[in-house]
């Protein structure tokens, strides 16, 4: 069975993945992107760029990375977890964060979520007054030109538009399943057709 037709991505070197999921395959073992579900942030002739939703730091917390840039924060901000963003740029922060939008530097993804790393975000996020919904992560997934291209014709990603309540309703171990259960797809026979595609 050909994934790329099953689920609709025969179109996907037509045109921009900016404001998708990318939902890895159970093929797609390399450690740092098993199971995961990655943000495209950013895609176009230069390569494409995003954040991984699912993965989060053992033991960091904002608190650690608040206190590391010497930003204050409100008790219940310092407990978020960081979440690892992904193998590039490992020590540089990403923020993606819902409405409201009117910050500096803040890069539009979808109309519920954008992209910054600017310290007047990280301030308001401190004091609570800031958006609500927001990932705080380390790191970001990143491709040269024509890369995510090759790997998707490999069948090594499956692609759908973004999903708010995904990436900040949903538990952090559920999102994969749950990216996946939104675009129809059941993750157990997903698992059972590994390597049969």
């Amino acid at each position: 069975m050909d994934p790329n037709k099953e689920y609709g991505m025969k179109d996907h070197c037509l045109g921009s993945l900016k404001g998708q999921f990318l939902i890895a395959m159970p093929n797609l073992v390399e450690p740092s992107f098993f199971q995961t579900v990655i943000l495209v942030c950013e895609h176009n002739a230069s390569g494409a760029v995003g954040v991984i939703i699912n993965r989060t730091h053992p033991f960091l917390t904002c608190r650690h990375v608040f206190e590391e840039i010497q930003i204050n924060c409100l008790p219940h901000i310092a407990s978020n977890p960081i979440h690892i963003g992904g193998p590039v740029h490992s020590e540089e922060i990403f923020i993606l964060h819902g409405a409201p939008f009117e910050w500096n530097g803040s890069l539009s993804v979808t109309p519920f979520v954008s992209l910054s790393n600017t310290l007047d975000l990280l301030n308001e996020i401190g004091k609570g007054s800031g958006p609500q919904s927001f990932i705080v992560a380390l790191g970001c997934a990143g491709w040269a030109p024509g890369q995510l291209e090759s790997e998707l014709s490999q069948n090594v990603w499956l692609t759908t538009p973004a999903y708010e309540k995904t990436i900040f309703d949903t538990a952090v171990n559920d999102r994969w399943e749950s990216a996946l259960r939104h675009m129809g797809v059941d993750p157990l026979w997903l698992s059972s057709q590994a390597g049969h595609a």
